[in-house]
């Protein structure tokens, strides 16, 4: 760290003092981009603002590759800023194809997340224990409990809350937190204290989001949605958006520019994960996100 005396304090803010004087200092914070870290709350988890989903249509999209192609794909999105990768238990072999993916990248320059299915007879320790071997990683920086979608999931997932909590122990998780489905579920997470981190669907269509069945074919109720994800924030929690092209219905490319621009500029979140199958949608999803923070 750099030490500076009283003279360089003095010196320092008089020159600043003075190119603010000669209207020559902005006088607003500097534009953000897709690629800036950002903190997940209290969590104290630093992500990319867009991470790389692997899980399009439950990740077939992204298994139907193969692994030469999605491992180029991660590769081509690691290059051009994008350190945040998400998977899930459930997305069949994604694991696997992730960790040899990201096998040679040094592991302190970006950040995995995965979510376990919470099943009964299933031990929590075994199971993320499981998935790390298959990703080839020592650690997660996040886990989720994956798709609580009942009002009563925060006590019904008590036994995977207390696995993921030792897993922190034993510093093979860092964060943990939950995905969410239906309004039900979503009305627990502001005061559930447990949280650290909440992935909550987000557009502003209401496409494949939150309503009073989880399971809906219907639009979401965005404007309850946003409210629960502004209160969420509000206790420190940090927040990641899915669902961003409407689960890909979204053809246009200025719904899927609207989509970005609401969950960040309405909704407030932190980070956002898209699926991706070549390189032209990581790329449109860099300049839609960077257009949002305009």
């Amino acid at each position: 760290m750099a030490h500076y005396s009283r003279r360089d304090f003095l010196k320092t803010g008089l020159a600043a003092g003075a190119l603010v004087g000669a209207g020559r200092l902005p006088l607003r914070a500097a534009r953000g981009s897709a690629t800036d870290w950002v903190t997940l709350g209290k969590s104290g988890v630093k992500v990319t603002r867009l991470a790389f989903g692997t899980g399009t249509i439950s990740g077939r999209v992204q298994r139907e590759l193969g692994q030469e192609q999605f491992t180029s794909l991660v590769r081509y999105a690691y290059d051009h800023g994008i350190r945040f990768f998400e998977t899930a238990e459930s997305y069949g072999d994604m694991h696997r194809m992730l960790g040899i993916a990201l096998k040679g990248i040094p592991r302190d320059s970006y950040r995995l997340m995965s979510k376990v299915t919470t099943r009964q007879g299933v031990d929590p320790q075994t199971k993320i224990d499981e998935l790390r071997k298959l990703a080839n990683t020592d650690y997660f920086d996040i886990m989720l409990l994956h798709w609580q979608h009942t009002s009563t999931w925060p006590t019904d997932s008590n036994r995977w809350q207390d696995g993921i909590q030792e897993a922190q122990v034993k510093h093979a998780v860092v964060a943990r937190g939950a995905s969410v489905h239906g309004l039900p579920a979503l009305r627990r997470v502001p005061d559930t204290n447990w949280l650290q981190v909440a992935m909550i669907r987000m557009n502003h269509t209401g496409k494949s989001m939150d309503a009073e069945d989880f399971a809906t074919s219907g639009p979401g109720n965005v404007s309850e949605v946003v409210t629960h994800v502004k209160e969420a924030r509000g206790t420190g929690m940090g927040v990641i958006s899915m669902k961003l092209v409407g689960e890909g219905s979204f053809t246009k490319r200025e719904d899927r520019q609207a989509a970005m621009k609401y969950a960040f500029q309405n909704a407030g979140v932190d980070s956002v994960t898209v699926g991706y199958k070549n390189t032209a949608e990581v790329d449109e999803a860099i300049e839609n996100l960077n257009l949002a923070l305009g």
